[in-house]
């Protein structure tokens, strides 16, 4: 009886301590993290999604009591990926590197994954799209690219980062806004699309000029047009699309997002350490060594884009007739 009596004093006990406390709150996170968290990718490694959130990771671990653990997960256009956080644990210990495509693969038919299935934490980068092609290519100028694809029986073949993928919605809106006729080549990123047009297996790629900054630097690949408002840092000699009457601007964003149910105090924690994060020089580096574009914002602004996003893509999928 007294070994009850005992119990029970130390369950009122522990029941008045998580009171006082507030354990169903804020003490509860503040055990988060108490293991290495995990941040996926949803493509190859080598691409500037990859990179990005390797730089996050290393910057992010300054700000926290565990490692970030970054890990590759890529196929159908990202879907992949992006299931295996959904599938988790709700728990704060997978961060999914979101890419624009989670507001453009559901209206595909690709995947049943929407941007409703994650909690945004913060967007890091926003980039244009732009039409790149080999250095000997017989073409100079976005007008002559655009010619050629124009002509009867032309194969042009332009590489993307996988059918659904921003890329791939890039090129099929420039053929869209011109008349232009595309064969489109899918691959499981941006660089291996990249390192199919080096080879000369494809004719152009439709990606970020991140993605082919160090091969045109090293004169192996040159950039006709970029689809943005204006010139991109880095590459202020290439035209925009609407400086050569082409009224398109359209590209991609990579951001921090958990799955759907993580406790709020768990998403605010995360919130706090990747704020610190994307202000730690290392971030600011390898985004200007890799002509990423910086654009930080907090969880609400990226949750508002995300969903202007989702609306936009899904009607221009049933306008271009991209559903699977």
């Amino acid at each position: 009886m007294k070994f009850l009596t005992k119990r029970k004093l130390l369950a009122t006990s522990l029941m008045a301590l998580a009171g006082l406390t507030g354990l169903s709150g804020n003490a509860w996170s503040q055990a988060y993290p108490n293991k290495p968290i995990e941040v996926m990718v949803a493509f190859q490694p080598g691409g500037g999604t990859d990179s990005l959130a390797r730089a996050y990771a290393e910057a992010a671990k300054k700000y926290t009591t565990q490692s970030l653990v970054v890990y590759n997960k890529p196929g159908a256009s990202g879907a992949i990926g992006l299931q295996d956080v959904v599938n988790s644990k709700p728990d704060g210990y997978k961060i999914a590197m979101l890419f624009v495509e989670v507001t453009i693969l559901p209206h595909m038919g690709i995947t049943k994954i929407t941007q409703d299935d994650f909690i945004p934490i913060a967007r890091l980068n926003a980039d244009p799209a732009a039409i790149t092609v080999r250095a000997d290519s017989p073409y100079n100028t976005i007008e002559e690219f655009l010619a050629a694809a124009k002509k009867t029986g032309s194969d042009v073949k332009v590489g993307n980062a996988g059918n659904g993928s921003i890329w791939h919605l890039a090129a099929a809106s420039l053929e869209e806004k011109t008349g232009a006729k595309f064969n489109h080549i899918p691959f499981q990123g941006a660089n291996p699309a990249v390192l199919a047009l080096l080879g000369g297996h494809v004719d152009a790629v439709g990606v970020s000029p991140a993605e082919v900054a160090v091969h045109v630097a090293a004169g192996k690949l040159k950039i006709l047009g970029v689809m943005a408002d204006q010139r991109v840092k880095g590459f202020e000699s290439v035209p925009t699309l609407k400086e050569r009457n082409i009224d398109l601007s359209i590209g991609t964003w990579r951001g921090l997002g958990v799955a759907k149910g993580t406790p709020p105090e768990v998403v605010e924690t995360i919130r706090a350490f990747s704020k610190k994060a994307a202000e730690e020089p290392i971030m600011r580096e390898v985004m200007d060594k890799l002509n990423l574009g910086y654009a930080y914002a907090d969880g609400p602004a990226f949750k508002a884009q995300m969903v202007r996003d989702n609306d936009n893509f899904k009607q221009l999928v049933n306008k271009l007739n991209l559903k699977n």
